[in-house]
């Protein structure tokens, strides 16, 4: 009789091609946007328009790589809007006060951080230690973090007067000839996304850690008697996620130039969204780092394209919420028949 069970290496193999496969795919799906939208209007493949696009979606894209990291261990992260928010008012509460070091633009960015990792670890602590559904602990953290921020601002604004600071979202790095005859240069924001790509991909596809994180996705009981040590590496999901969006939040209070709590409202939905877009499983260990960035860009576009079509706004959540439903009904076929 043959033996027809397949063996770790051929099922990391096999889930490497699909992977692949839906890369391009996705991939696909966003050039045909492009090019039905260059038909459409005459303004969408501009150079301007295009480095408006980078930037619209570079903010959304480093978000739903952090919570690509907790939706792959089985869990979600429903604060990383609030966290944008709330890090964003602190970054520039610290930029506008006289604090020595902690005012200076590498000082306010590396205690942003820092409490970014705090928040990560926050939600770790409770979803691993008190046993709190992650869908609750985020939730709670959400509305906490917008009330700390008012709080401590009394509802007001927070300018930023710092031009080194804020015009770093207005730099642009490298360039090449546009094909209406423009100079196209890519904004540093975008490049920001390669920043944190880059080294999420490499704990995610490249080192053990992010094995880990795909065994505990798929059966937490199961990775627990294989030697992973779940709780550390659950911790380490919810510190990724939390990072990310502090790193947002800095971006975010660079380009408006202002700090407000309530900033970054709705975007942890567009976070779960783009990520889920890209292929990752709600129900856990399944999902890339190409995926949830292909992913929100083709969110971006479509937002992008819908206003320059004068389409009504609420068709864009309109829309966006259907195609979420038909990804995550397709994702429900893939999971029963594994």
């Amino acid at each position: 009789m043959t033996d027809h069970t397949i063996s770790p290496a051929e099922q990391s193999s096999r889930s490497g091609r699909l992977d692949i496969l839906l890369g391009l795919t996705l991939l696909g799906v966003l050039l045909v946007m492009w090019l039905a939208l260059s038909i459409e209007t005459t303004t969408f493949w501009t150079s301007n328009n295009f480095a408006n696009l980078l930037r619209q979606g570079a903010m959304i894209a480093v978000l739903a790589i952090g919570e690509t990291f907790v939706i792959i261990t089985g869990g979600i992260d429903l604060s990383v809007g609030a966290i944008t928010g709330f890090l964003s008012m602190m970054v520039a509460w610290l930029l506008t006060h006289d604090l020595g070091f902690a005012s200076s633009i590498a000082g306010a960015i590396s205690i942003t951080l820092a409490l970014g990792v705090l928040i990560g670890l926050f939600h770790a602590f409770g979803v691993v230690q008190m046993g709190l559904p992650p869908f609750i602990m985020t939730l709670a953290s959400m509305y906490s973090l917008r009330g700390i921020g008012l709080l401590i601002t009394n509802g007001a604004t927070i300018s930023i007067t710092n031009d080194d600071f804020t015009g770093f979202s207005r730099a642009n790095f490298l360039g090449f000839p546009w094909t209406d005859g423009t100079w196209f240069e890519v904004p540093m924001l975008f490049w920001m996304v390669v920043v944190i790509a880059v080294p999420c991909y490499l704990l995610l596809a490249q080192s053990r850690w992010g094995r880990y994180l795909y065994a505990i996705g798929s059966n937490k009981e199961a990775a627990r008697l294989s030697g992973v040590n779940v709780k550390a590496i659950t911790y380490m999901a919810y510190i990724v996620s939390a990072f990310c969006a502090a790193f947002v939040g800095i971006l975010l209070a660079m380009r408006i130039g202002i700090g407000l709590a309530t900033q970054g409202d709705g975007w942890e939905l567009q976070a779960i969204a783009s990520s889920v877009i890209g292929g990752t499983s709600l129900f856990g260990a399944v999902g890339t780092i190409h995926g949830p960035l292909i992913g929100s860009f083709i969110l971006t576009t479509i937002n992008n394209g819908a206003n320059l079509l004068n389409l009504n706004p609420f068709w864009q959540r309109i829309i966006t919420g259907l195609l979420i439903i038909v990804v995550v009904y397709f994702d429900t076929l893939r999971t029963r028949k594994r």
